[in-house]
């Protein structure tokens, strides 16, 4: 953004910034937080399950060690069948209580909260805790299933071992869970031997920088760029359209740069140095990604890990082909989407939906680009991404929601007097 264009944005509309003017009522303050603190209580409601659980797995083990046999398998099909059910129930239990997690946060939001910030936070607390909850209850399936049959424990990563089902199943090893800056569940993960607190502090202070730069950018420069492109949208001005569209791009980007770098770089490497999390690699150089399918790899390691850990390995098991279950990841992806951006706006367009699902076809086309020898494929690989991720993706997003939002509630500020 040079010069001319802050100058030019000034004589043309002044100073926007206005803290007072945005309409955060006392009623949406106060059931986000009333959100927030239930958290702890889905997270105490999946360590008792998993702790019933336990229960059951370590009384099946004494029932086999007093038997004659003490084979790993179960004596006659009814104590099959009991077995059976109880596992069954389990996995009820934990779907019904991370569901109720996220549906609860979804219509309060929706329904009560009327400003798009915090309902925002709000959903997007919901839906990584309900992660966090899937992947507890995945993860511990799985452990319970090597404890009961030992030959497929040799698959276990050996630093499980440290803390070996059920031990792990404790109050502090899931309140570390929630707080460590991951979405896959382990029993233990790789720590780092101390704190350091000034590192705690810079990063604290990039966020806190990064947070105002966004609320200046978003309310100076974007905020006017997508109020007048309301009658060109009303009107269907299509070549209006499509100059707003990329007049919004540049803003949009630089606004996301520095979204990605204040959560990515600077929110999760402060929240894991305080909690002592080894592995900071939350995202790779997704800039220079050679297709399209290469940059959902590699900018949000986190969610990309979950994906592949919970969605995408256990559907390839099961017999699904690659392309396949990378087609349902997105499918999956895009219903959380959709409800990170339609909820809190009270617009459920399917705008976010359908821009996940469009990936597929753009993973098609560029992957062989990134497969081709030489570096000129890599090359127009590249160039695809940049065009859909700065031109067709997040601005057009971003005004039609803006759009729907301006038709339906008019705007988030207080009318100035």
């Amino acid at each position: 953004m040079n010069l001319r264009l802050v100058v030019e944005n000034y004589m043309k509309y002044g100073v926007l910034l206005c803290i007072r003017c945005h309409d955060y009522r006392s009623q949406d303050l106060m059931l986000g937080g009333i959100l927030y603190a239930l958290v702890p209580c889905h997270l105490f409601v999946a360590y008792v399950i998993e702790l019933t659980a336990a229960q059951h797995a370590k009384g099946v083990i004494g029932r086999r060690k007093r038997s004659d046999s003490g084979a790993p398998q179960f004596d006659d099909d009814k104590e099959w069948r009991t077995h059976y059910s109880t596992w069954r129930n389990i996995a009820l239990a934990h779907g019904i209580n991370a569901t109720l997690c996220l549906l609860v946060t979804t219509v309060t939001v929706y329904y009560y909260i009327n400003h798009p910030l915090i309902g925002t936070i709000c959903e997007i607390n919901a839906i990584v805790v309900w992660l966090k909850n899937s992947s507890y209850a995945f993860t511990n399936r799985d452990l319970r299933h090597a404890l009961l049959n030992p030959k497929s424990a040799a698959s276990l990563p050996e630093i499980y071992s440290g803390c070996p089902y059920p031990r792990n199943i404790t109050l502090s090893n899931l309140s570390y869970f929630w707080w460590a800056p991951t979405l896959v569940y382990q029993p233990v993960y790789p720590r780092s031997s101390h704190i350091r607190w000034t590192f705690i502090a810079k990063r604290l202070a990039e966020v806190a920088g990064l947070s105002v730069f966004i609320w200046l950018a978003s309310a100076q420069y974007a905020a006017p760029v997508l109020r007048n492109s309301l009658n060109k949208m009303a009107s269907l001005d299509i070549a209006s359209i499509l100059e707003r569209l990329m007049k919004l791009s540049t803003i949009s980007l630089i606004i996301w740069l520095a979204g990605f770098f204040a959560i990515f770089q600077s929110a999760l490497n402060a929240l894991a140095e305080a909690t002592m999390f080894g592995d900071r690699e939350f995202y790779t150089d997704w800039w220079n990604s050679p297709s399209v399918g290469g940059y959902w790899r590699t900018w949000n390691k986190p969610v990309y890990h979950f994906m592949k850990r919970h969605i995408y390995s256990p559907l390839v098991g099961r017999g699904w082909s690659s392309n396949a279950a990378s087609a349902m990841v997105f499918v999956f992806s895009g219903f959380l989407h959709e409800l990170m951006v339609g909820i809190p706006t009270h617009n459920i367009l399917g705008v976010a939906f359908i821009g996940m699902v469009v990936q597929i076809p753009l993973i098609a086309v560029t992957l062989p680009l990134e497969r081709m020898q030489g570096i000129n494929g890599k090359i127009i690989g590249n160039c695809i991404f940049w065009v859909s991720f700065c031109l067709v993706g997040q601005p057009l997003a971003a005004l039609l929601y803006f759009f729907a939002w301006q038709a339906k509630y008019g705007s988030v500020s207080k009318p100035q007097i």
